[in-house]
């Protein structure tokens, strides 16, 4: 995956690279502060660094209309601990081919791709059809075995859309 360097929301700039320092791997995960299926993960997201602390973890804040000073907001708002970067007019987003929010990606140190796409299947863990895919694909990565599912199609709200963008409504 390439190198990515953006604002931190709580200051300065960090890369990918800093992320991977002195980790087994790292998540990205491309987020949307507006987006109710990211809300949803809000308490996975936060706890995540305390379950894996072997993986870094970033947030990249990428969807059209959405201002560093409404995520900064949210952020305090909702108590949201983990870092997230800010990628104003979705650069990084398309050179990693993401279209909607929340979307993963698993890597390794060299920065290789693992896994992507969804968290779980939007069900909660208490759901009898709940179907984790990161989890799963964390854990057999840090066991050193092969990730069964290394891709699954994501689901969310789109990072860039015509309608954010239509300068009045369509008559």
């Amino acid at each position: 995956m390439p190198e990515i360097e953006l604002p931190s929301i709580r200051g300065g700039s960090r890369t990918l690279s800093s992320f991977l320092e002195g980790k087994k791997g790292a998540v990205v995960v491309f987020w949307s502060e507006t987006c109710s299926h990211c809300i949803r993960y809000d308490s996975f997201l936060n706890g995540f660094s305390a379950r894996y602390s072997d993986l870094g973890m970033v947030a990249v804040a990428s969807r059209q209309g959405e201002n560093l000073d409404q995520i900064c907001v949210t952020a305090d708002r909702r108590n949201l601990s983990f870092p997230i970067l800010y990628d104003s007019g979705g650069t990084v987003a398309a050179q990693w081919f993401t279209q909607q929010t929340p979307r993963v990606f698993l890597i390794d140190p060299l920065k290789r791709l693992l896994y992507r796409g969804a968290i779980d299947n939007f069900k909660y863990p208490e759901d009898p059809e709940y179907q984790g895919y990161l989890e799963p694909a964390i854990e057999a990565f840090l066991a050193g075995k092969q990730i069964e599912r290394s891709e699954t199609a994501s689901f969310g709200c789109a990072i860039q859309s015509v309608y954010y963008i239509l300068p009045k409504p369509l008559a």
